[in-house]
């Protein structure tokens, strides 16, 4: 796809009602997103087959769903308030803001080589790995008085005039209360995880849940993002799908192994492109401070920059070995016990967690993403969305040929026949070419006319969206057709 797809999503998402810009009669606020009357469906039933597929359709997973704001201590607890934070550095000349180790990594192979020799007394064979630049950007910060002026970094390739690094916590902040001081200060929850293992004890005794066992959950999550955009991809507010499963210690890495493949098995379900998915494990300089190792499903987006989330590549999602740390430090900063006897195993344990961590918006964006076709029809480039039925906002249109014979009205008894079993909509604005075209943009599968014959003999045409068949069944036969397309 050509570099423009980004301009050619957000104008489609804003015409055909997915995602519109917040704010926007206002002039918007950066990197913040309202999901339209099909954006919500799409999203909608991605939140919907998560939860069947993790929840539902499991014996050993239950939900929850704990607030956004939490007692303060639980942040200090989870080591967000110590490890949150990246490192920032200013261009007075741009007034642009940049991460330290991302503007490292920007440098040229012949400035990092010389700083290493200078900052750690050695010099990397070949372009520097992530591990030199992690301990560059440290050696870098531990100087007192940095003057990165003296570095001779680039900015974007240009000469630049660089402020001190300072750290910057991406945790945001609230107060609670009639008074904003020290005492009422809170956070809007960066990650929903936190939320399961302060309700672990409750859920596992309510439930009566045994090791192997899962706590799943979906909600909102907010980060102060330095760097935002690539359309709905990195935001400040954002929604998480997250599963904790809890299993022996000493076993978290067989069911790193099982839930890394399911992950990704999961997003093939919904109708991505295999070629367009992967697998990436950390390397140690990528871990959060939780965890011991990590797997990330990466999908390949055509229209992210070189060196932004590895040439194309974005996290979707990071299954992670996060070891007993979690249930461990709550723990030690609550007072409380969290072991407990496991009735499978007849002894106290303190739970190990295997973690699956899915973002809903970009789920949405790589689903967008992979949908997005052009093609020629007749001399003029047909736009369509080729969402799978099962995640389509949209299941089945239903036109009248025309607006007269009792066409409309059979037509609406269609649509509410159908309702209730699939997503139908009713469609009679303009010639049946151009309905065809606005529903191909909106990712409908499936549209049925009502034309003269339908009163003749009570069957009606069916057009596939991919291939532009049509083909014709009886009225009494189209629930039949639609269930066996969808699967």
């Amino acid at each position: 796809m050509s570099s423009d797809l980004m301009d050619k999503l957000t104008s489609l998402a804003k015409r055909r009602g997915f995602v519109f810009q917040s704010s926007e009669i206002y002039g918007g606020l950066a990197s913040t997103w309202d999901y339209g009357p099909l954006g919500v469906e799409l999203k909608r039933n991605v939140k919907n087959r998560w939860w069947r597929d993790m929840v539902t359709a499991r014996e050993n997973i239950v939900g929850l769903d704990a607030a956004i704001l939490m007692n303060p201590k639980v942040w200090e607890a989870s080591g967000h308030v110590e490890q949150f934070h990246d490192p920032l550095v200013d261009d007075r000349n741009s007034q642009k803001r940049y991460r330290l180790d991302h503007l490292l990594a920007s440098q040229t192979p012949e400035l990092l080589s010389k700083l290493a020799t200078e900052l750690l007394g050695r010099a990397p064979e070949g372009p520097p790995d992530p591990d030199t630049l992690t301990a560059l950007t440290e050696a870098i910060l531990a100087q007192e008085d940095v003057d990165l002026n003296s570095l001779g970094l680039l900015a974007d390739g240009k000469a630049a005039d660089w402020t001190l690094p300072r750290q910057f916590n991406l945790m945001l902040k609230t107060h609670l209360g009639p008074t904003e001081d020290e005492g009422s200060l809170t956070y809007l929850r960066p990650e929903t995880a936190q939320g399961i293992f302060v309700n672990f004890l409750n859920v596992q005794a309510a439930a009566r849940q045994r090791l192997p066992f899962g706590i799943a959950q979906i909600g909102k999550a907010f980060r102060n993002e330095i760097t935002t955009g690539n359309f709905i991809f990195r935001t400040r507010e954002f929604e998480q799908m997250e599963m904790e499963f809890f299993v022996r210690p000493g076993q978290t890495t067989k069911w790193l192994e099982y839930w890394t493949d399911e992950r990704l098995n999961w997003y093939i379900s919904l109708g991505i492109t295999p070629g367009n998915l992967r697998v990436r494990p950390h390397g140690p300089d990528e871990l959060a401070h939780y965890s011991t190792a990590c797997n990330d499903v990466e999908y390949r987006f055509p229209f992210m920059q070189k060196g932004d989330d590895s040439e194309g590549w974005g996290e979707l999602e990071g299954i992670a070995d996060r070891g007993t740390y979690d249930l461990q430090r709550h723990a030690e900063f609550s007072g409380k016990k969290l072991s407990f006897m496991d009735p499978g195993l007849n002894e106290k344990v303190l739970p190990a967690v295997v973690e699956s961590s899915a973002g809903v918006d970009r789920t949405v964006l790589a689903l967008l993403t992979d949908a997005y076709h052009e093609e020629e029809v007749k001399g003029e480039v047909r736009v369509v969305l080729r969402l799978s039925p099962a995640m389509a906002p949209i299941t089945v249109a239903v036109f009248p040929l025309v607006n007269r014979d009792g066409m409309p009205e059979r037509a609406h008894q269609l649509v509410d026949d159908l309702m209730g079993d699939f997503a139908a909509f009713y469609d009679a604005g303009g010639s049946i070419g151009r309905r065809y075209r606005r529903q191909d943009e909106a990712g409908t599968p499936f549209g049925i006319t009502i034309d003269g014959q339908t009163s003749e003999d009570q069957t009606v045409t069916i057009r596939d969206r991919d291939s532009m068949a049509q083909e014709r069944i009886s009225l009494d036969k189209v629930k039949v057709w639609l269930r066996e397309k969808m699967g």
